[in-house]
């Protein structure tokens, strides 16, 4: 099978990748602002990136999402779009991945989808913000409508720091995403979706009510319950995705909360904490999806 890889050449990812392939598959990295096209220029349409056509791999594996304009997002979209249609499996597809990436739209499909978040208010102005505040107990976590990783995330529970904090967001042309603070137990479980398999780990951290991994929580083995499994599952399909992070909260009113859905997800923290070969687990899915296995 070959392989292209979205991301960078040297990520620990694309390593694990080739590792688990051996001499069976290749792996290609190559990155998004490479991506070009062509139109009407007497060949069929033609896609490409770094000196490589896109339609002679068996699939596309997106293992980054790189920051840039409008038109340039628009345009990997795009083209991942146009590739898919003609027939080379693109995971996650781009629906997905934009979907996933905007908070406010992964949270709307989310609960249209019958599973439980937390409650969000959106909104442009401070004012709008403050009202929100208040409407959501005077205790929530700000966080910016894209990115990922627990960055620029942060909990507001004073309203003389609210308001600061909502009027310098707006100043800075942000879109103000407010959710009710969830109390938990100080940790979150973090299921890995690859096609129907689901891996679950819980991520740990005893000093910080943020439980990202990359901001220092300990991740452990954690045997996830069907219903876990399935909300995971529902998750992934509401999203439109194959091979998502679900990272689901247990509050301490007994309710599951799910917080976020990665189209990129990680698996670094959930191989070693469980002690699973999870590239080959991914190669598995991969090969199914390209009809190769």
């Amino acid at each position: 099978m070959r392989l292209a890889v979205l991301g960078s050449s040297g990520s620990w990812y694309v390593g694990d990748l080739r590792r688990a392939a051996g001499e069976r598959h290749e792996v290609v990295p190559l990155p998004f602002s490479a991506l070009t096209a062509r139109l009407g220029t007497g060949n069929p349409p033609t896609f490409a990136c770094d000196g490589h056509r896109l339609d002679t791999f068996d699939a596309v594996l997106v293992r980054s999402m790189p920051p840039g304009t409008l038109e340039q997002v628009v345009f990997r979209m795009d083209v991942l779009a146009r590739l898919g249609q003609c027939g080379v499996p693109v995971i996650n597809p781009p629906r997905a991945l934009e979907a996933a990436v905007d908070k406010y739209l992964a949270s709307a499909k989310l609960l249209a989808a019958g599973l439980r978040t937390p409650a969000t208010i959106v909104c442009q102005s401070w004012e709008e913000a403050m009202a929100g505040y208040v409407h959501l107990g005077g205790d929530v976590v700000v966080k910016p409508l894209f990115g990922g990783e627990g960055r620029g995330i942060m909990r507001v529970e004073d309203p003389a720091l609210a308001q600061r904090v909502f009027k310098t967001l707006v100043q800075t042309g942000a879109v103000l995403y407010l959710q009710r603070f969830i109390p938990h137990p100080g940790y979150d479980i973090r299921l890995l979706v690859i096609g129907q398999q689901v891996l679950s780990i819980r991520r740990v951290h005893p000093t910080d009510w943020r439980t990202n991994v990359r901001l220092g929580a300990r991740a452990e083995s954690f045997d996830a319950d069907s219903d876990l499994k399935q909300m995971a599952l529902s998750a992934a399909a509401a999203l439109n995705a194959s091979l998502v992070g679900v990272d689901i909260l247990p509050g301490d009113d007994g309710d599951y909360y799910v917080l976020e859905v990665n189209a990129v997800p990680g698996w670094q923290a959930t191989a070693a904490a469980l002690q699973v070969d999870v590239a080959a687990l991914v190669w598995d899915y991969l090969q199914r999806a390209a009809g190769c296995a």
